[in-house]
């Protein structure tokens, strides 16, 4: 906008100089040849009186050449043949006989350009026998033009400082209009980043000041909104507590053996999950998860998977279930904490065990294909209709017992390494799960920001 108005107000500052400095400079010429023209009249008339007493060739050539003009041999005089004499020429002529025949016809004082450059004034004199003399002033081009192009130098120099001044007027007065508004933009994209503290002073223009007030009062509204939910999610998770305790007494009350184990194990970790997330609310931080898991997070994906299978493994020999389990022989390491790839396994193993028949096979392979991990969850169940759908946070698709987070909470994982989720049809029939784990972008010193994901979610569905 800064530019655009400087170029607004360069364009109307040059045509108002073009507007007025070339019509004046016109002016300025044309008196110059007027002022030219009138000297060489009065020149011309200083000759008249003796025309009108004598017109001896020797008395004029003498009048002649005690004038200025005829001295500096721009005079001439045309005297016709006066009682049948010889017309004569007394000084320097240059105009043509035709011009001085002409203008003794007309009677009055005519102009003739010259060959050789500049002009002749020829001004008729009446003489006492009733004949017309002329007398003939020669005005050089110099004498025309003379102050003109002085004159064109000053209106150019006066006009180019016209427009220099405005240009710079009008660059002070883009700039106090052009700040406000990129102060503006700057908080929104550090507010749009997460900090939370980014205001706007409230100064410029009417409509920047409206602008800066409205800006900071949605910041104060988001800054709340944030801080309820969070007092809010403090609130429904310490709710847990209670069920929580009841099942950790009625776990150990289960005695010896493995899926006692197992239960008291899950129950402790369940517990621990509610605590992290009413510390996480109640410090007004974002969790791990979100940011990335912080500088330095990493896991073997291969121990985890390992680890989460052996939990889900006893629940799947119960079901009759087959399962495959291939590529966690070696160690894979991921820049994702160790809890939210738990979590995001759990979200897609339990998926296979609440959506599919008993019986159903699955199948989990890890994939390393150098720039990002692939995590492969299929199974031989029904499928998902609308894998575009099922991905949309919050989109149950009215199925009992689920809430539509899992796929979410596994998408999230994924794209806070620059990678992505992706739902198809598995080799086994059913539903194939494909977890996409960048391991590059941190390597780049980036985070993994939302435009980086976007792009780079683009170009692997191109």
């Amino acid at each position: 906008m800064r530019w655009a108005l400087v170029k607004v107000c360069l364009a109307v500052t040059a045509m108002v100089v073009v507007a007025f400095a070339v019509p004046l400079g016109l002016v300025v010429q044309e008196m110059a040849s007027d002022r030219a023209f009138s000297n060489a009249e009065r020149q011309a008339a200083t000759i008249g009186p003796t025309l009108s007493i004598t017109t001896d060739p020797g008395q004029l050539r003498k009048a002649v050449e005690s004038t200025q003009m005829g001295a500096a041999r721009r005079m001439a005089v045309h005297v016709p043949a006066i009682g049948g004499g010889a017309p004569a020429e007394i000084g320097t002529t240059r105009a043509g006989a035709h011009a001085v025949e002409e203008t003794r016809r007309m009677g009055r004082a005519m102009t003739a350009p010259l060959s050789g450059g500049g002009s002749a004034l020829l001004q008729p004199t009446a003489l006492g026998s009733g004949d017309i003399a002329v007398v003939e002033i020669f005005v050089p081009e110099s004498e025309v033009s003379n102050g003109v192009a002085t004159a064109w130098v000053v209106l150019a120099g006066v006009g180019l400082a016209l427009i220099v001044g405005s240009v710079a007027v009008a660059d002070r007065l883009g700039a106090r209009l052009v700040r406000p508004a990129e102060r503006l933009a700057d908080a929104a994209h550090q507010l749009g980043e997460g900090r939370l503290g980014a205001r706007v002073p409230e100064d410029g223009p009417k409509e920047l000041r409206s602008a800066a007030v409205a800006f900071n009062s949605m910041a104060d509204q988001v800054v709340e909104l944030l801080a309820n939910e969070r007092e809010l999610a403090a609130d429904l998770s310490h709710r847990l507590r209670t069920p929580l305790t009841v099942l950790r007494l009625n776990a150990a009350s289960l005695g010896d053996g493995p899926a006692a184990e197992q239960t008291r194990a899950a129950v402790e970790q369940l517990e621990r999950e509610v605590d992290t997330i009413i510390r996480t609310a109640r410090e007004q931080r974002a969790p791990a998860s979100a940011a990335g898991g912080g500088a330095g997070a990493g896991c073997d994906a291969s121990e985890v998977i390992r680890d989460r299978m052996a939990f889900w493994s006893a629940l799947a020999e119960d079901e009759g279930r087959e399962v495959r389990l291939a590529g966690v022989d070696r160690t894979v390491r991921l820049p994702v904490a160790r809890p939210e790839l738990a979590a995001a396994l759990d979200a897609l193993l339990g998926n296979v065990f609440r959506h599919t028949p008993e019986g159903t096979p699955f199948a989990v392979d890890v994939h390393d294909a150098g720039d990002a991990v692939i995590v492969l969850v299929s199974d031989a169940g029904p499928g998902i209709a609308d894998p575009d759908a099922a991905l949309r946070r919050g989109n149950d698709g009215g199925r009992d017992g689920s809430t539509g987070l899992g796929l979410d909470i596994v998408r999230r994982v994924a794209e806070s390494t620059g990678g992505d989720v992706r739902i198809g049809r598995s080799m086994l029939g059913g539903t194939e799960v494909r977890v996409w784990i960048a391991l590059d972008d941190r390597a780049r010193g980036g985070s993994g920001g939302v435009r980086t994901r976007r792009v780079s979610r683009r170009k692997r569905r191109g």
